[in-house]
Protein backbone atom coordinates (compact mmCIF):
# COMPACT_ATOMS: atom_id res chain seq x y z
CA UNK A 1 0.00 0.00 0.00
CA UNK A 2 1.54 3.46 -1.04
CA UNK A 3 1.70 6.41 1.88
CA UNK A 4 0.14 9.61 1.55
CA UNK A 5 2.77 12.58 0.63
CA UNK A 6 1.29 15.70 1.58
CA UNK A 7 4.26 17.44 0.08
CA UNK A 8 3.43 16.02 -3.06
CA UNK A 9 0.36 15.22 -3.51
CA UNK A 10 -1.39 16.38 -6.78
CA UNK A 11 -4.54 18.53 -6.02
CA UNK A 12 -6.90 16.44 -7.95
CA UNK A 13 -6.01 12.72 -10.48
CA UNK A 14 -8.50 12.07 -12.88
CA UNK A 15 -9.07 8.72 -13.94
CA UNK A 16 -10.26 8.74 -16.96
CA UNK A 17 -10.24 10.64 -20.96
CA UNK A 18 -13.40 10.85 -21.74
CA UNK A 19 -15.73 13.62 -21.83
CA UNK A 20 -16.17 13.68 -17.79
CA UNK A 21 -12.49 12.90 -17.24
CA UNK A 22 -11.18 15.54 -19.87
CA UNK A 23 -13.66 18.50 -18.81
CA UNK A 24 -12.68 17.79 -14.85
CA UNK A 25 -9.42 17.75 -15.94
CA UNK A 26 -9.20 21.24 -17.50
CA UNK A 27 -11.48 23.20 -15.23
CA UNK A 28 -8.87 22.27 -12.78
CA UNK A 29 -5.96 23.08 -14.78
CA UNK A 30 -7.95 26.50 -15.38
CA UNK A 31 -8.12 26.84 -11.99
CA UNK A 32 -4.27 26.54 -11.63
CA UNK A 33 -4.44 23.13 -9.67
CA UNK A 34 -1.90 20.50 -9.84
CA UNK A 35 -3.50 18.07 -12.15
CA UNK A 36 -2.83 14.56 -13.48
CA UNK A 37 -4.94 13.00 -15.96
CA UNK A 38 -4.12 9.08 -16.24
CA UNK A 39 -5.71 7.46 -19.42
CA UNK A 40 -5.12 3.61 -19.95
CA UNK A 41 -5.21 3.86 -23.68
CA UNK A 42 -6.40 6.50 -25.44
CA UNK A 43 -8.03 10.16 -25.03
CA UNK A 44 -11.15 11.08 -25.94
CA UNK A 45 -12.86 8.14 -24.95
CA UNK A 46 -15.80 6.46 -26.12
CA UNK A 47 -17.15 9.65 -27.90
CA UNK A 48 -14.26 10.35 -30.15
CA UNK A 49 -13.35 6.84 -30.97
CA UNK A 50 -16.38 4.57 -30.82
CA UNK A 51 -19.57 6.89 -30.21
CA UNK A 52 -20.65 10.24 -31.22
CA UNK A 53 -18.19 11.22 -33.62
CA UNK A 54 -18.22 8.06 -35.75
CA UNK A 55 -22.21 6.98 -35.66
CA UNK A 56 -22.68 10.83 -36.20
CA UNK A 57 -20.17 10.48 -39.65
CA UNK A 58 -21.51 7.26 -40.44
CA UNK A 59 -25.00 8.57 -40.30
CA UNK A 60 -23.87 11.86 -42.37
CA UNK A 61 -22.59 9.44 -45.09
CA UNK A 62 -25.62 7.17 -45.23
CA UNK A 63 -27.76 10.15 -45.07
CA UNK A 64 -25.91 11.47 -48.17
CA UNK A 65 -26.38 7.87 -50.25
CA UNK A 66 -30.24 7.94 -49.35
CA UNK A 67 -30.66 11.69 -50.94
CA UNK A 68 -29.14 10.46 -53.97
CA UNK A 69 -31.39 7.67 -53.94
CA UNK A 70 -34.38 9.67 -53.94
CA UNK A 71 -33.06 12.14 -55.92
CA UNK A 72 -35.40 11.28 -58.63
CA UNK A 73 -38.42 12.63 -57.39
CA UNK A 74 -36.71 16.17 -57.83
CA UNK A 75 -35.57 15.19 -61.90
CA UNK A 76 -32.44 13.52 -61.17
CA UNK A 77 -31.16 10.10 -62.07
CA UNK A 78 -31.49 8.33 -59.17
CA UNK A 79 -28.54 6.31 -58.53
CA UNK A 80 -28.99 2.22 -57.16
CA UNK A 81 -27.06 -0.58 -55.59
CA UNK A 82 -25.05 -0.79 -52.68
CA UNK A 83 -22.21 1.78 -50.82
CA UNK A 84 -18.76 0.99 -50.45
CA UNK A 85 -18.39 1.02 -46.80
CA UNK A 86 -15.03 1.56 -46.54
CA UNK A 87 -15.25 4.22 -48.31
CA UNK A 88 -17.79 5.57 -46.00
CA UNK A 89 -15.81 4.59 -43.23
CA UNK A 90 -12.64 6.76 -44.67
CA UNK A 91 -15.51 9.57 -44.21
CA UNK A 92 -15.59 8.67 -40.40
CA UNK A 93 -11.97 8.52 -40.06
CA UNK A 94 -11.36 11.67 -41.43
CA UNK A 95 -13.86 13.18 -39.16
CA UNK A 96 -11.65 11.17 -36.11
CA UNK A 97 -8.82 12.59 -37.28
CA UNK A 98 -9.81 16.19 -37.39
CA UNK A 99 -11.19 15.84 -33.92
CA UNK A 100 -8.39 13.89 -32.29
CA UNK A 101 -6.20 16.96 -32.03
CA UNK A 102 -8.53 18.64 -29.58
CA UNK A 103 -8.35 16.20 -26.99
CA UNK A 104 -4.37 15.76 -27.18
CA UNK A 105 -1.98 16.08 -24.52
CA UNK A 106 -0.25 18.83 -26.26
CA UNK A 107 -3.60 20.65 -25.65
CA UNK A 108 -3.77 19.78 -21.83
CA UNK A 109 -0.29 20.37 -21.23
CA UNK A 110 -1.11 24.12 -21.87
CA UNK A 111 -3.64 24.29 -19.54
CA UNK A 112 -1.23 22.69 -16.88
CA UNK A 113 -2.75 19.18 -17.30
CA UNK A 114 -0.18 16.25 -16.73
CA UNK A 115 -0.80 12.77 -18.63
CA UNK A 116 0.03 9.68 -17.70
CA UNK A 117 -0.69 6.82 -19.05
CA UNK A 118 -1.42 3.12 -18.19
CA UNK A 119 -3.89 1.37 -15.49
CA UNK A 120 -4.75 3.35 -12.20
CA UNK A 121 -5.60 1.34 -9.13
CA UNK A 122 -6.36 2.86 -5.78
CA UNK A 123 -3.54 1.79 -3.51
CA UNK A 124 -5.60 3.55 -0.23
CA UNK A 125 -7.70 6.18 0.07
CA UNK A 126 -5.47 8.90 -1.19
CA UNK A 127 -3.36 6.93 -2.98
CA UNK A 128 -2.73 5.27 -6.21
CA UNK A 129 -0.75 3.81 -8.72
CA UNK A 130 -0.76 4.16 -11.99
CA UNK A 131 1.19 2.03 -14.39
CA UNK A 132 4.41 1.86 -12.22
CA UNK A 133 4.14 5.19 -10.42
CA UNK A 134 3.03 5.55 -7.00
CA UNK A 135 0.67 9.13 -6.73
CA UNK A 136 -0.81 10.94 -3.93
CA UNK A 137 -3.95 13.01 -4.52
CA UNK A 138 -5.70 15.43 -2.36
CA UNK A 139 -9.08 14.71 -4.33
CA UNK A 140 -9.73 12.72 -7.37
CA UNK A 141 -12.18 12.21 -9.93
CA UNK A 142 -13.50 8.82 -11.27
CA UNK A 143 -14.67 9.23 -14.80
CA UNK A 144 -13.48 5.62 -16.45
CA UNK A 145 -17.08 5.83 -18.28
CA UNK A 146 -18.85 2.18 -19.63
CA UNK A 147 -18.54 -0.45 -21.88
CA UNK A 148 -21.42 -2.43 -23.73
CA UNK A 149 -23.03 -5.14 -22.07
CA UNK A 150 -24.30 -8.14 -23.79
CA UNK A 151 -28.26 -9.25 -22.60
CA UNK A 152 -27.74 -13.13 -21.28
CA UNK A 153 -29.14 -14.85 -24.28
CA UNK A 154 -27.43 -18.29 -24.90
CA UNK A 155 -25.00 -18.69 -27.61
CA UNK A 156 -24.66 -14.66 -27.87
CA UNK A 157 -21.58 -14.12 -26.29
CA UNK A 158 -20.02 -17.64 -27.74
CA UNK A 159 -21.23 -15.81 -31.24
CA UNK A 160 -18.66 -12.45 -30.25
CA UNK A 161 -21.71 -10.05 -32.05
CA UNK A 162 -20.51 -6.59 -33.21
CA UNK A 163 -21.50 -3.91 -30.64
CA UNK A 164 -21.34 0.02 -30.92
CA UNK A 165 -17.21 -0.73 -29.75
CA UNK A 166 -16.64 -3.00 -32.59
CA UNK A 167 -19.06 -2.24 -35.72
CA UNK A 168 -16.67 0.41 -36.70
CA UNK A 169 -13.76 -2.52 -37.78
CA UNK A 170 -16.50 -3.87 -40.70
CA UNK A 171 -14.77 -2.67 -43.76
CA UNK A 172 -17.39 -4.58 -46.08
CA UNK A 173 -20.97 -4.07 -45.74
CA UNK A 174 -23.03 -6.75 -44.33
CA UNK A 175 -25.62 -8.20 -46.78
CA UNK A 176 -28.06 -9.48 -43.70
CA UNK A 177 -27.15 -7.88 -40.40
CA UNK A 178 -29.54 -8.18 -37.31
CA UNK A 179 -29.73 -5.51 -35.18
CA UNK A 180 -30.26 -6.51 -31.27
CA UNK A 181 -31.67 -3.80 -29.04
CA UNK A 182 -34.12 -0.76 -30.48
CA UNK A 183 -33.20 2.05 -28.30
CA UNK A 184 -31.41 4.90 -29.60
CA UNK A 185 -27.99 3.39 -30.74
CA UNK A 186 -29.76 0.42 -32.59
CA UNK A 187 -31.90 2.44 -34.45
CA UNK A 188 -29.40 5.24 -35.49
CA UNK A 189 -27.13 2.48 -36.74
CA UNK A 190 -29.56 0.27 -38.37
CA UNK A 191 -30.67 2.74 -40.18
CA UNK A 192 -27.44 3.72 -41.31
CA UNK A 193 -26.62 -0.06 -42.89
CA UNK A 194 -29.79 -0.44 -44.16
CA UNK A 195 -29.37 3.00 -46.16
CA UNK A 196 -25.99 1.39 -47.30
CA UNK A 197 -27.36 -1.27 -48.62
CA UNK A 198 -27.77 -4.00 -45.72
CA UNK A 199 -30.47 -5.60 -45.56
CA UNK A 200 -31.49 -5.06 -41.76
CA UNK A 201 -34.01 -6.52 -39.14
CA UNK A 202 -34.30 -4.73 -36.33
CA UNK A 203 -35.46 -6.75 -32.61
CA UNK A 204 -36.57 -5.46 -29.43
CA UNK A 205 -37.90 -7.18 -26.69
CA UNK A 206 -40.21 -4.18 -25.22
CA UNK A 207 -43.65 -3.52 -27.23
CA UNK A 208 -41.94 -0.72 -28.91
CA UNK A 209 -38.57 1.06 -30.12
CA UNK A 210 -37.44 4.09 -28.67
CA UNK A 211 -39.46 2.88 -25.36
CA UNK A 212 -37.92 6.03 -23.32
CA UNK A 213 -39.70 8.43 -25.91
CA UNK A 214 -42.97 9.66 -26.16
CA UNK A 215 -45.11 6.87 -27.77
CA UNK A 216 -46.12 8.74 -31.09
CA UNK A 217 -42.06 9.45 -31.72
CA UNK A 218 -41.73 5.76 -31.42
CA UNK A 219 -44.32 5.03 -34.04
CA UNK A 220 -42.67 7.57 -36.60
CA UNK A 221 -39.28 6.35 -36.10
CA UNK A 222 -40.48 2.75 -36.87
CA UNK A 223 -43.00 3.94 -39.86
CA UNK A 224 -39.57 5.67 -41.35
CA UNK A 225 -37.58 2.51 -41.02
CA UNK A 226 -39.57 -0.10 -42.33
CA UNK A 227 -40.48 2.69 -45.34
CA UNK A 228 -36.50 2.20 -46.06
CA UNK A 229 -36.98 -1.60 -46.07
CA UNK A 230 -35.98 -2.46 -42.38
CA UNK A 231 -37.68 -5.48 -40.89
CA UNK A 232 -38.99 -3.75 -36.91
CA UNK A 233 -39.91 -7.05 -34.85
CA UNK A 234 -41.15 -5.90 -31.41
CA UNK A 235 -41.73 -7.25 -27.94
CA UNK A 236 -39.42 -10.23 -29.64
CA UNK A 237 -38.01 -12.55 -27.03
CA UNK A 238 -34.69 -13.76 -28.01
CA UNK A 239 -33.96 -17.39 -27.15
CA UNK A 240 -30.41 -18.31 -28.27
CA UNK A 241 -27.91 -17.61 -31.12
CA UNK A 242 -26.90 -20.62 -33.17
CA UNK A 243 -26.08 -21.62 -36.30
CA UNK A 244 -25.43 -18.21 -37.74
CA UNK A 245 -29.19 -17.21 -36.73
CA UNK A 246 -31.15 -15.26 -33.89
CA UNK A 247 -33.54 -17.44 -32.81
CA UNK A 248 -36.85 -16.48 -31.16
CA UNK A 249 -40.80 -16.34 -31.86
CA UNK A 250 -41.08 -17.31 -35.35
CA UNK A 251 -38.45 -18.17 -37.97
CA UNK A 252 -34.95 -17.72 -37.00
CA UNK A 253 -33.46 -14.55 -37.99
CA UNK A 254 -30.18 -15.54 -40.38
CA UNK A 255 -27.17 -13.33 -40.76
CA UNK A 256 -23.88 -12.08 -41.96
CA UNK A 257 -23.51 -9.67 -38.63
CA UNK A 258 -25.07 -9.60 -35.59
CA UNK A 259 -25.21 -5.87 -33.94
CA UNK A 260 -26.05 -6.06 -30.13
CA UNK A 261 -26.85 -2.78 -28.72
CA UNK A 262 -28.89 -3.74 -25.55
CA UNK A 263 -26.86 -1.65 -23.02
CA UNK A 264 -24.02 -0.28 -21.28
CA UNK A 265 -22.08 -1.19 -17.68
CA UNK A 266 -19.52 1.29 -15.58
CA UNK A 267 -15.83 0.61 -16.20
CA UNK A 268 -14.61 0.13 -12.79
CA UNK A 269 -12.72 -3.58 -12.85
CA UNK A 270 -9.56 -3.00 -11.86
CA UNK A 271 -9.66 0.07 -10.11
CA UNK A 272 -9.37 -1.60 -6.54
CA UNK A 273 -12.08 0.67 -5.77
CA UNK A 274 -12.24 -1.38 -2.01
CA UNK A 275 -9.06 0.12 -1.40
CA UNK A 276 -9.96 3.53 -1.36
CA UNK A 277 -13.26 2.92 0.48
CA UNK A 278 -15.50 3.70 -2.52
CA UNK A 279 -18.78 2.23 -2.58
CA UNK A 280 -20.85 0.85 -6.00
CA UNK A 281 -24.70 0.63 -6.58
CA UNK A 282 -26.29 -3.52 -6.73
CA UNK A 283 -25.83 -1.85 -10.94
CA UNK A 284 -22.47 -1.58 -10.37
CA UNK A 285 -21.58 1.97 -11.15
CA UNK A 286 -19.97 4.01 -8.64
CA UNK A 287 -22.64 5.14 -5.53
CA UNK A 288 -22.37 8.94 -5.57
CA UNK A 289 -24.17 11.97 -3.69
CA UNK A 290 -26.27 15.16 -5.42
CA UNK A 291 -22.28 16.70 -5.14
CA UNK A 292 -20.99 14.05 -7.29
CA UNK A 293 -19.31 12.81 -3.99
CA UNK A 294 -18.12 8.92 -3.30
CA UNK A 295 -18.36 7.48 -0.02
CA UNK A 296 -15.32 8.78 0.26
CA UNK A 297 -14.94 11.95 0.63
CA UNK A 298 -12.08 12.57 -1.52
CA UNK A 299 -13.21 10.90 -4.30
CA UNK A 300 -15.49 12.37 -7.10
CA UNK A 301 -16.86 10.51 -9.97
CA UNK A 302 -18.26 11.78 -13.30
CA UNK A 303 -19.79 10.80 -16.56
CA UNK A 304 -20.80 6.95 -17.45
CA UNK A 305 -19.63 5.14 -14.30
CA UNK A 306 -22.13 6.86 -12.11
CA UNK A 307 -24.81 5.87 -13.60
CA UNK A 308 -25.93 8.59 -13.47
CA UNK A 309 -25.11 10.25 -17.22
CA UNK A 310 -25.67 8.49 -20.93
CA UNK A 311 -24.76 11.66 -22.66
CA UNK A 312 -21.25 13.39 -23.42
CA UNK A 313 -22.41 16.88 -23.27
CA UNK A 314 -24.27 15.44 -19.17
CA UNK A 315 -20.91 13.43 -18.67
CA UNK A 316 -18.64 17.02 -19.33
CA UNK A 317 -21.41 19.04 -16.73
CA UNK A 318 -20.70 16.85 -14.34
CA UNK A 319 -16.69 16.40 -14.83
CA UNK A 320 -16.46 20.21 -14.21
CA UNK A 321 -19.11 20.19 -11.32
CA UNK A 322 -17.25 17.48 -9.30
CA UNK A 323 -13.80 19.64 -10.08
CA UNK A 324 -15.45 22.33 -8.83
CA UNK A 325 -16.61 20.94 -5.43
CA UNK A 326 -13.04 19.59 -4.64
CA UNK A 327 -10.87 22.01 -5.26
CA UNK A 328 -13.24 25.50 -4.50
CA UNK A 329 -15.76 23.76 -2.33
CA UNK A 330 -18.78 25.59 -4.51
CA UNK A 331 -21.20 23.32 -5.56
CA UNK A 332 -22.82 23.17 -9.22
CA UNK A 333 -26.24 22.05 -9.29
CA UNK A 334 -27.03 20.36 -11.54
CA UNK A 335 -30.69 20.00 -13.24
CA UNK A 336 -31.19 16.97 -14.16
CA UNK A 337 -35.04 17.65 -15.34
CA UNK A 338 -33.60 19.88 -17.75
CA UNK A 339 -30.76 17.67 -19.90
CA UNK A 340 -31.90 17.18 -23.42
CA UNK A 341 -31.00 14.19 -25.43
CA UNK A 342 -31.36 13.29 -29.12
CA UNK A 343 -31.76 10.23 -31.21
CA UNK A 344 -30.19 10.68 -34.46
CA UNK A 345 -32.44 8.66 -37.09
CA UNK A 346 -34.02 10.90 -39.68
CA UNK A 347 -36.06 12.22 -38.44
CA UNK A 348 -34.47 13.17 -35.22
CA UNK A 349 -36.07 12.85 -32.10
CA UNK A 350 -35.21 15.37 -29.21
CA UNK A 351 -36.89 15.46 -25.33
CA UNK A 352 -36.15 17.35 -22.50
CA UNK A 353 -37.84 17.06 -19.38
CA UNK A 354 -40.71 15.15 -18.82
CA UNK A 355 -42.91 12.73 -21.33
CA UNK A 356 -46.54 13.37 -21.06
CA UNK A 357 -46.91 10.01 -19.17
CA UNK A 358 -44.30 11.00 -16.50
CA UNK A 359 -45.89 14.31 -15.85
CA UNK A 360 -49.62 12.95 -15.55
CA UNK A 361 -47.80 10.45 -12.73
CA UNK A 362 -45.71 13.51 -11.17
CA UNK A 363 -48.42 15.53 -10.74
CA UNK A 364 -51.41 13.37 -10.08
CA UNK A 365 -52.93 13.60 -13.85
CA UNK A 366 -53.05 17.40 -13.66
CA UNK A 367 -50.45 18.47 -16.46
CA UNK A 368 -51.70 19.37 -19.59
CA UNK A 369 -50.00 18.66 -23.17
CA UNK A 370 -50.01 20.83 -26.05
CA UNK A 371 -49.18 18.53 -29.54
CA UNK A 372 -48.26 20.71 -32.84
CA UNK A 373 -48.29 18.10 -36.50
CA UNK A 374 -45.33 19.62 -38.66
CA UNK A 375 -48.07 19.93 -41.45
CA UNK A 376 -48.16 23.40 -40.31
CA UNK A 377 -44.80 23.87 -40.17
CA UNK A 378 -44.29 25.72 -43.06
CA UNK A 379 -40.10 24.66 -43.41
CA UNK A 380 -41.22 20.79 -43.03
CA UNK A 381 -44.16 21.10 -45.56
CA UNK A 382 -41.40 23.13 -47.96
CA UNK A 383 -38.94 20.22 -47.08
CA UNK A 384 -41.66 17.18 -47.66
CA UNK A 385 -41.09 16.20 -44.45
CA UNK A 386 -44.63 16.42 -42.46
CA UNK A 387 -44.67 13.16 -40.51
CA UNK A 388 -42.89 15.35 -37.34
CA UNK A 389 -44.62 16.61 -34.42
CA UNK A 390 -43.78 18.66 -31.28
CA UNK A 391 -45.16 18.18 -27.90
CA UNK A 392 -44.85 20.91 -25.06
CA UNK A 393 -45.88 18.99 -21.41
CA UNK A 394 -47.00 21.85 -19.02
CA UNK A 395 -47.37 21.37 -14.95
CA UNK A 396 -50.05 22.10 -13.50
CA UNK A 397 -48.60 25.69 -12.80
CA UNK A 398 -48.72 25.99 -16.72
CA UNK A 399 -44.69 25.82 -16.92
CA UNK A 400 -43.48 24.11 -19.88
CA UNK A 401 -41.84 21.29 -17.96
CA UNK A 402 -41.09 18.87 -21.12
CA UNK A 403 -41.02 18.93 -24.77
CA UNK A 404 -40.39 16.25 -27.67
CA UNK A 405 -39.74 17.33 -30.94
CA UNK A 406 -39.69 14.75 -34.19
CA UNK A 407 -38.34 16.56 -37.11
CA UNK A 408 -34.90 17.24 -39.00
CA UNK A 409 -32.62 18.80 -37.18
CA UNK A 410 -34.52 18.40 -33.80
CA UNK A 411 -31.29 18.58 -31.49
CA UNK A 412 -30.90 21.98 -32.57
CA UNK A 413 -34.47 22.64 -31.93
CA UNK A 414 -34.66 21.28 -28.11
CA UNK A 415 -31.69 23.37 -27.15
CA UNK A 416 -34.02 26.62 -26.77
CA UNK A 417 -36.52 24.08 -25.11
CA UNK A 418 -34.04 23.26 -22.34
CA UNK A 419 -33.94 26.59 -21.18
CA UNK A 420 -37.23 27.04 -20.96
CA UNK A 421 -37.37 24.15 -19.00
CA UNK A 422 -34.30 25.04 -16.61
CA UNK A 423 -36.12 28.21 -16.37
CA UNK A 424 -39.44 27.09 -15.52
CA UNK A 425 -40.88 29.03 -18.59
CA UNK A 426 -44.60 29.24 -19.72
CA UNK A 427 -45.53 29.07 -23.34
CA UNK A 428 -46.22 32.42 -23.07
CA UNK A 429 -42.76 34.08 -22.31
CA UNK A 430 -41.39 30.98 -24.53
CA UNK A 431 -43.37 32.73 -27.40
CA UNK A 432 -41.90 36.38 -26.48
CA UNK A 433 -38.92 35.10 -28.34
CA UNK A 434 -39.11 35.90 -31.66
CA UNK A 435 -38.01 32.70 -33.52
CA UNK A 436 -36.04 32.58 -37.96
CA UNK A 437 -38.63 31.47 -40.54
CA UNK A 438 -38.62 29.53 -41.74
CA UNK A 439 -37.56 26.75 -39.67
CA UNK A 440 -38.54 24.02 -37.83
CA UNK A 441 -38.05 25.73 -34.77
CA UNK A 442 -41.17 27.39 -35.73
CA UNK A 443 -42.76 23.91 -34.15
CA UNK A 444 -41.89 24.56 -30.52
CA UNK A 445 -43.09 28.36 -31.11
CA UNK A 446 -46.63 27.75 -32.52
CA UNK A 447 -47.06 24.75 -30.17
CA UNK A 448 -46.37 27.86 -27.34
CA UNK A 449 -48.76 29.88 -29.15
CA UNK A 450 -51.80 27.37 -28.98
CA UNK A 451 -51.57 27.84 -25.38
CA UNK A 452 -51.69 31.58 -25.84
CA UNK A 453 -54.60 31.90 -28.33
CA UNK A 454 -56.82 28.98 -25.99
CA UNK A 455 -56.25 31.88 -22.69
CA UNK A 456 -57.10 34.53 -24.81
CA UNK A 457 -60.71 32.77 -26.09
CA UNK A 458 -61.41 32.34 -22.81
CA UNK A 459 -60.80 35.71 -21.80
CA UNK A 460 -62.98 37.25 -25.04
CA UNK A 461 -65.46 38.94 -23.05
CA UNK A 462 -62.53 40.73 -21.02
CA UNK A 463 -60.76 41.30 -24.14
CA UNK A 464 -64.26 42.88 -25.73
CA UNK A 465 -64.72 45.21 -23.09
CA UNK A 466 -61.36 46.81 -23.24
CA UNK A 467 -61.84 47.36 -26.91
CA UNK A 468 -65.11 48.79 -26.57
CA UNK A 469 -63.97 50.93 -23.80
CA UNK A 470 -61.03 52.13 -26.14
CA UNK A 471 -63.62 52.69 -28.70
CA UNK A 472 -65.56 55.24 -26.98
CA UNK A 473 -62.09 57.03 -25.58
CA UNK A 474 -61.01 57.30 -28.94
CA UNK A 475 -64.60 59.46 -29.82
Amino acid sequence: MSTYDAHDAYDLVVIGGGSAGLTAARTAGRFGARVLLVERDRLGGDCLWTGCVPSKALLHAAAEVQAARESGRYGLDAPTGRADLAAAMGHVKEAIAAIEPHDSPEELRRLGVEVAYGPAVFTGPRTLTAGKREISFRYAVIATGSAPALVPIPGLAEEGPLTSDTVWQLSELPGRLVVLGGGAIGCELGQAFARLGSQVTAVEALDRLLPREEPRASQVVRERLEAEGITVLTGYRAERVADGALHGPGAPLPYDALLAVTGRRANTAGLALEAAGVERDERGNVRVDERLCTSNPRIYAAGDVTGRSAFTHLGGVQGGAAATDALLGVRRRIDYDAVPWVTFTDPEVARVGLTAEEAQARHAGKARVLTLDHDRVDRAVADGHTEGFTTLVLDPRGRIAGATVVAPRAGETIAHLATAVRLGWTPTQYARTVHPYPTYADGPWHAALLDVYGRLARTKGVIGGLMALRRRMRR
